[in-house]
């Protein structure tokens, strides 16, 4: 039969070279974990469409696209700028919910975050809705420029915008006056 002292001296000594190998192996933990932090971290470069950089580079290839009057395929990557904006807007939104009242600071950011991914997306709204109004298909203008009154407000410059649109598809017969008094 084996002794107790043995048995604690072959699991000590177990131990002790697990916790060895252990030591001699944290450096290379630690730099494939930072590895791997930055890698994660490419989800916000340009490179990926899941970024208001991302967005952005497709607002410029739809602005180059209508520049060139291919409002077909300029439409295309309003729709998908649209989309990369308004999906942004909700996760910022959806994250700062979730830090309200537990961290300000990280509240505040994610809810500045949204913000400005949600008027990108209305910007890309706008865009499209002139870009069917070129193409003489008002009735796909009108629900997108109602969506930008709705998210950014009739007083925003983009909401006024948008409703000056409506007024002359003649989808509205009464034109927003701003008291400017």
């Amino acid at each position: 039969m084996v002794s107790l002292a043995k048995i604690i001296l072959k699991t000590g000594g177990l131990l002790s070279l697990a916790l060895s190998l252990i030591l001699v192996n944290a450096p290379q933990v630690l730099a494939q974990e930072s590895r791997n932090t930055k890698e994660l971290r490419a989800v916000n470069k340009s490179g990926s469409l899941l970024s208001l950089e991302g967005g952005e580079k497709l607002m410029k290839e739809a602005q180059r696209e209508i520049d060139a009057q291919k409002y077909g395929s300029a439409a295309v990557k309003l729709k998908e700028a649209r989309q990369v904006f308004n999906q942004l807007s909700n996760f910022y939104l959806q994250l700062a919910n979730s830090f309200a009242g537990i961290d300000p600071t990280i509240y505040e950011r994610h809810r500045s975050n949204a913000l400005k991914t949600g008027i990108m997306r209305d910007e890309a709204t706008y865009q499209l809705a002139l870009i069917h109004r070129a193409q003489q298909q008002p009735e796909l203008s009108v629900p997108l420029l109602i969506q930008v009154i709705r998210s950014q407000n009739p007083t925003s410059e983009l909401g006024k915008k948008s409703y000056q649109q409506l007024y002359e598809l003649g989808f509205v017969d009464s034109p927003y006056q701003t008291s400017s008094k």
